[in-house]
């Protein structure tokens, strides 16, 4: 058994709950929140002002599900103190967040860390790389995608954009996600150019990013992330040589996203006879997602 921990037990600190106590393989020992501690909240398991108190009892794993703010220090003082962690994204606010966790990484080559990029194991992304692994549509010539949503009521006052909480707007809460899409797919890019604006929330950060990414392979990428979608939408596309894939709708707490779906699109061969510009089509629909609890078992199968 390892024994884990979770600090911060927000929204994501109970699904890490749920996927914790779902593992045969690991044991909550402690959750680490000082704003439950004060209200007295019982959540069958003891509850800590401090990481380190937490720690000091004996974690072997330490889920991180604090804002952007805390999770760099967080991911650091768990990996000094000996645990693997795994830590919801984004890997911190800036640069320098991420240099110094890969710092800490590097110098406990025997710790393991993940970060919370579920993304690449929702049904219709996993489907979609198989595909594109085995090799029968050919190589991907270049990736679009649109991730966005409406904001809300609450938006303009929610902790993600606040600068000292969370470092950076849409892109950052969001957009990364489809970033990582594109590293999963493709692999790293070494030519980067962007755009951000603050086109409508009066916020102090940006709530749309547009950005265009090229690798050495010649493969392009584009993103816009948006909190001016107004409908929500999640929209993958993969351009290849004998065809395309389109990865679309999420399946989420508020069901908005769309049905999960991805759609196979075959280029015609030579002789098919078809109406120009609409080759064969086949789409397959998901209702289930795993992905949150995949990946916390894949962290248990890595140490």
């Amino acid at each position: 058994m390892l024994r884990a921990g979770i600090i911060g037990y927000g929204y994501m600190g109970e699904i890490r709950r749920v996927n914790i106590d779902a593992h045969p393989q690991l044991e909550l020992v402690g959750v680490c929140d000082p704003a439950l501690l004060a209200a007295g909240t019982d959540l069958g398991v003891p509850l800590y002002e401090a990481v380190d108190d937490l720690l000091d009892i004996g974690v072997d794993v330490l889920f991180v599900c604090t804002p952007n703010k805390v999770t760099a220090t967080t991911v650091v003082r768990a990996l000094k103190r000996g645990c693997h962690v795994f830590s919801e994204k984004p890997p911190g606010r800036s640069v320098d967040d991420v240099r110094r966790i890969i710092e800490a990484e590097r110098a406990h080559p025997d710790l393991k860390l993940v970060f919370g990029f579920n993304h690449r194991y929702h049904r219709c992304i996993s489907d979609a790389k198989a595909l594109v692994d085995g090799g029968a549509l050919g190589k991907v010539l270049w990736l679009r995608g649109t991730y966005g949503k409406g904001g809300g009521e609450d938006f303009e006052r929610s902790w993600r954009n606040d600068p000292e909480l969370a470092g950076g707007g849409i892109l950052l809460d969001q957009g990364i996600h489809m970033l990582d899409l594109f590293h999963f797919f493709c692999g790293e890019f070494d030519d980067v150019r962007g755009m951000v604006t603050t086109a409508y929330w009066d916020v102090p950060m940006e709530d749309n990013a547009f950005v265009l990414l090229r690798n050495d392979r010649g493969q392009i990428a584009q993103l816009h992330s948006s909190a001016t979608q107004w409908k929500h939408t999640f929209r993958l596309e993969i351009g290849l040589e004998r065809g395309y894939l389109v990865a679309s709708g999420l399946l989420s707490k508020s069901g908005s996203y769309g049905r999960e779906n991805l759609v196979v699109g075959r280029r015609a061969t030579e002789g098919e006879r078809m109406a120009a510009g609409n080759p064969r089509e086949e789409i397959t629909y998901y209702d289930d997602d795993p992905s949150w609890q995949i990946q916390v078992n894949n962290l248990v199968d890595c140490v």
